[in-house]
């Protein structure tokens, strides 16, 4: 018995020594270029622990909880090097590349796999990118802040990898790569069918006079039915132990699970990017997402539209609004969804889309970022005219024999018409022979916005809009806490 006790002794002390980091610190990881290196992770307490990488070298002792952290100075895009870290163990890390960090999160079509795009066998065959890596943090909710994720791997973009890479995040890093010549690190953390709420955290929530209350008092949940089971739980376990990773930014692409309550989104989204923003102690990080595609939402039983109501536009409104905070950017894609599939197969251009925002935002980049956005509204008469806001060389209309499609008008009545529009000297002019003298002009107002035709002349689609502020059938539909278990 005393030698099973000794043994067990031994054991426990031997891995209790061992000096331990982050799942995401691996062979083969991209780290923040120009930017402080923060490495980190447990030892045993008092323990010293040394890190060495290219020509810095820093030691530490652990504090009475065992971490151990070091700021390293930034260091130029580059590679490959190797990171070591020593206490009463020794961990190599080798491959380690300096290039720009990309968090990519969301629902489904953020999962969504370069394996099921369109022409997937082609771009599986193509990808050639040992220089594009990523990692991607395994599904999992949490009532509190964890410190760790599921142990998992960095790949690089090649042939045998990339079929299993989120597809966005692939292509966005792709088009990045191609142009910055740097290495390009994607740390994808999305969960199909996730609500914004449950990626925000319990600080940020407290911070929001709409969500204050609903976390100053314990919820009394004993467990986590799904992803959308406890607000603040995928933060929790999917985004708080990546923190304080270095970063360039991140790209997001979700709503679909909001769209019932897209009106809230207006304060939830916003609050959700102010919060990473917060807690990652970057500053006004860059934060650049995907408005929603077009789809029909309620399978043709009730077309969702201005005459009926739309969730699907509301939320799209809600995202553009979201531009008001700085560093931000938005691609549209309502030209390339599918009416009858809620995840769209051509990744390909959401991805080139999310590039060009930051490619020219970010990057100061000579490209064309987005398409048209409406400026302003002009009545004259029984005609409505539209003033647009384009970054590209004018506008253009995506139709042979140049109708413009897509465009509603109302009078004071309320009641929407489909309306004859056409571009005239730089602005789209707008009517319908049941208006008399238009009120409000919408554009793609639907769900399944597919029908809008109005781009700019390097074929970026403009973003939906209404003139109007009139009540929509989100508003004051609020989000709800999971009941008590």
């Amino acid at each position: 018995m005393f030698w099973l006790l000794a043994a067990c002794l031994l054991i426990a002390e031997s891995v209790s020594a061992n000096v331990t980091l982050p799942e995401f610190f691996g062979n083969g990881m991209v780290l923040q270029r120009s930017q402080p290196i923060y490495v980190w992770g447990w030892a045993d307490k008092g323990e010293k622990v040394t890190v060495q990488f290219k020509e810095q070298k820093q030691s530490v002792k652990t504090g009475n909880d065992g971490k151990w952290m070091v700021k390293l100075k930034p260091e130029a895009a580059g590679g490959p090097f190797v990171l070591t870290v020593n206490g009463k163990n020794n961990v190599t890390f080798d491959n380690v590349m300096m290039g720009d960090v990309w968090i990519c999160s969301g629902q489904s079509n953020m999962e969504f796999h370069v394996r099921d795009v369109t022409k997937a066998a082609e771009e599986v065959q193509a990808a050639n990118y040992p220089q594009i890596r990523e990692f991607t943090v395994k599904r999992a909710a949490a009532k509190e802040p964890l410190e760790h994720v599921a142990a998992a791997s960095w790949y690089p973009a090649t042939p045998e990898n990339v079929g299993n890479f989120s597809a966005v995040s692939y292509f966005f890093g792709r088009e990045l790569h191609k142009e910055l010549q740097v290495p390009i690190g994607l740390i994808h953390t999305a969960w199909g069918g996730t609500q914004v709420e449950a990626w925000i955290s319990r600080k940020g929530f407290l911070s929001s006079e709409t969500f204050r209350q609903m976390m100053s008092e314990p919820l009394g949940i004993d467990s986590i039915t799904g992803p959308n089971g406890y607000p603040a739980c995928l933060f929790n376990a999917m985004i708080h132990p990546l923190l304080p990773f270095g970063i360039k930014g991140a790209i997001w692409y979700q709503g679909e699970a909001n769209a019932g309550r897209a009106y809230q989104y207006r304060q939830s989204f916003p609050l959700m990017i102010t919060d990473w923003r917060n807690q990652w102690k970057q500053g006004d990080f860059p934060f650049y997402f995907v408005q929603l595609a077009s789809f029909d939402a309620n399978n043709g039983k009730v077309e969702g539209n201005s005459r009926n109501g739309s969730t699907w536009a509301e939320l799209r409104e809600a995202q553009a609004m979201t531009l008001s905070l700085p560093n931000t950017g938005m691609a549209v894609i309502t030209d390339i969804g599918e009416r009858n599939d809620i995840h769209p197969r051509n990744k390909q251009d959401v991805g080139k889309r999310l590039a060009f925002n930051v490619l020219k935002n970010v990057y100061a980049k000579p490209v064309v970022p987005s398409g048209p956005v409406f400026k302003s509204m002009d009545i004259q008469g029984d005609k409505a005219w539209l003033s647009f806001t384009d970054p590209g060389t004018g506008l253009m209309v995506k139709d042979r024999y140049g109708y413009l499609k897509g465009f509603e008008v109302a009078g004071a009545d309320g009641q929407f018409h489909y309306a004859k529009a056409s571009v005239i000297n730089g602005k789209v002019v707008v009517s319908s022979d049941q208006v008399a003298t238009p009120v409000t002009v919408r554009y793609n107002w639907a769900d399944d916005a597919a029908d809008g035709n109005l781009f700019n002349k390097e074929g970026l689609p403009a973003a939906p809009f209404r003139t109007d502020t009139w009540k929509g059938v989100t508003e004051g539909k609020g989000y709800q806490l999971p009941a008590k278990k």
